[in-house]
């Protein structure tokens, strides 16, 4: 096993020190893709709440991470299809109250 070591990255405007025994390279790219996945959450539903755009952007990850999975069925589960709509029912709530404010 490797020694871990601590990696900074930037996520949503934070720096953070990742401690893992991973590939600094990979910890760097998966930081990428959660900011990424974070600002267009933000772009997308208009909230400043910081810990809803973490789960959705979580959510779309986990979505996204299911579907690539899932690649070679012929339809996707009913799991991903929940997740999805889950998704978009919280991006809506979101998106009504941010207007509503």
């Amino acid at each position: 096993m490797a020694p871990k070591r601590t990696v900074p990255v930037q996520i949503f405007g934070q720096q953070l020190r990742i401690r893992s025994d991973g590939d600094a390279a990979r910890i760097r790219r998966a930081a990428a893709l959660v900011d990424e996945t974070m600002a267009r959450v933000r772009a997308r539903t208009g909230t400043a709440d910081t810990l809803d755009i973490a789960v959705l952007a979580a959510l779309n990850i986990a979505h996204r991470l299911l579907a690539a999975g899932e690649s070679g069925a012929a339809r996707p589960a009913s799991g991903d299809v929940q997740l999805g709509a889950l998704i978009e029912l919280v991006e809506s709530a979101l998106a009504e109250d941010a207007a509503a404010s």
